[in-house]
């Protein structure tokens, strides 16, 4: 190495700045799905966040993708309608932001609730709006950016197969995953070769309880954001009272720092490694303790029934689940010659009960119960989904998982300098 060269890198390296932290090159084409308005208001918190790191992105796409909950494009524009309030003041200071009147023309509506078994429905303003922008004229990818549910972009892929090659997908999948379980499963099994970030758990670490005091998830908000302008204000209202939990907000990082072309390196959105397959464990028999399933894999339940004419994306039955959350319901579906199937995917260790309702006399009184483990992806099976060379997901390093939170450290070592530099932008709304 050359005498000049040795010297930069040692400066760098002494100063706590890594090579591989760096804006991006260019600003990347994005479009966000998100299920804000639903059951967790931490897409407000993010929604936020965007809004005011707005002259970061190309911003294409806002579409509202609530597979579960409430969530709704009115509650989208109520929050542009806060920022448009904000407007005059932030510009002052970043004059390249997104305007208000941009941010109206790409919100658009998207499915309302899971969809089938089959793992798409029928088309949406979302899912149209998400082939529209794929398949603009333009060097770059479109970078679709999920919080929620899965359903729009499966549904994209299924009407327009062809837009896999011009967009790039970063999810934030644990929770998100069990409520979009059929369409995750329709698109690992249809589009191996897609592009694709799965962020199970590496985001957790960016509401990790093991950071610095002053901008720990309860002080944070007290400290920097002080109620300042109206989307401040926002922030403080709802159930999390200004605490900190920003869940989706690692997908934007990820797309501020470095080369979003290369997971593999270290970013403020976290790191991740490649994965060949997607586990999936088919089980026609009731389940029992003894049978151990991988966190985050997919659960597929199948029973044998009466030979109908019933409609296939109708649910004819719910497996009711009772986990540390509480009890939650899924819905079952007729797939054809006399058999029954429903998916569950689990977010946590934990031991999983569940039993299956239905109005079908030979679904009755089946139940049972299993136990998750905490490693992802986990153990081989023969049905898992076999995937491409483009898939990428939680690093599996013992040392990177913030206490059980897989990969949860490659995101936690970036929130100090990611907070601290949105306190800097806080002080324009003060």
């Amino acid at each position: 190495m050359k005498p000049h060269i040795f010297l930069i890198v040692m400066l760098l390296t002494l100063s706590g700045i890594t090579l591989g932290q760096k804006p991006t090159p260019i600003k990347p084409r994005v479009l966000i799905s998100t299920d804000i308005g639903g059951t967790d208001p931490d897409d407000n918190q993010s929604i936020i966040h965007l809004f005011m790191y707005s002259d970061r992105f190309n911003l294409e796409g806002l579409v509202s993708s609530p597979s579960y909950g409430e969530g709704s494009k009115e509650e989208i524009l109520r929050m542009i309608n806060l920022y448009e309030k904000d407007f005059p003041k932030l510009i002052k200071h970043q004059k390249n932001l997104a305007t208000p009147q941009l941010l109206r023309s790409i919100t658009k509506q998207g499915a309302k609730g899971a969809t089938a078994f089959k793992g798409y429905l029928s088309s949406t303003e979302g899912s149209n709006w998400i082939i529209k922008r794929a398949k603009k004229k333009s060097k770059d990818p479109l970078w679709v950016l999920v919080w929620g549910g899965l359903d729009d972009l499966a549904q994209a892929l299924h009407d327009a197969p062809e837009i896999q090659k011009n967009i790039k997908v970063f999810w934030i999948g644990g929770p998100n995953k069990k409520w979009s379980a059929n369409s995750y499963a329709y698109i690992v099994a249809n589009f191996p070769d897609l592009w694709f970030i799965e962020s199970n758990s590496s985001y957790y670490g960016f509401f990790s309880k093991n950071t610095e005091n002053d901008i720990s998830n309860k002080n944070y908000y007290n400290n920097f954001i002080k109620e300042a302008g109206f989307l401040g204000k926002d922030f403080r209202a709802n159930r999390y009272n200004g605490n900190v939990k920003m869940g989706d907000t690692p997908s934007l990082l990820y797309m501020m720092d470095g080369d979003p072309n290369n997971p593999q390196k270290e970013s403020w959105g976290g790191s991740y490694e490649k994965f060949t397959r997607s586990p999936r464990e088919v089980f026609e028999r009731n389940l029992t303790i003894n049978d151990t399933v991988a966190v985050f894999s997919i659960v597929e339940l199948r029973f044998k029934g009466p030979k109908t004419d019933i409609n296939k994306d109708k649910p004819c039955f719910k497996m009711v689940v009772k986990a540390k959350i509480g009890e939650q319901s899924w819905d079952g579906f007729y797939i054809g010659d006399g058999n029954y199937a429903v998916r569950y995917i689990p977010k946590q260790t934990e031991t999983i009960n569940y039993e299956i309702r239905s109005d079908i006399q030979d679904l009755k009184g089946h139940s049972g119960q299993f136990f998750v483990s905490n490693v992802w992806p986990g153990k081989k099976n023969d049905t898992d989904y076999l995937l491409g060379s483009n898939y990428y997901t939680d690093k599996q390093a013992p040392d990177l998982y913030d206490e059980k939170w897989q990969g949860g450290k490659t995101v936690l070592k970036w929130r100090s300098d990611v907070l601290r530099d949105w306190a800097e932008r806080w002080k324009w709304l003060q």
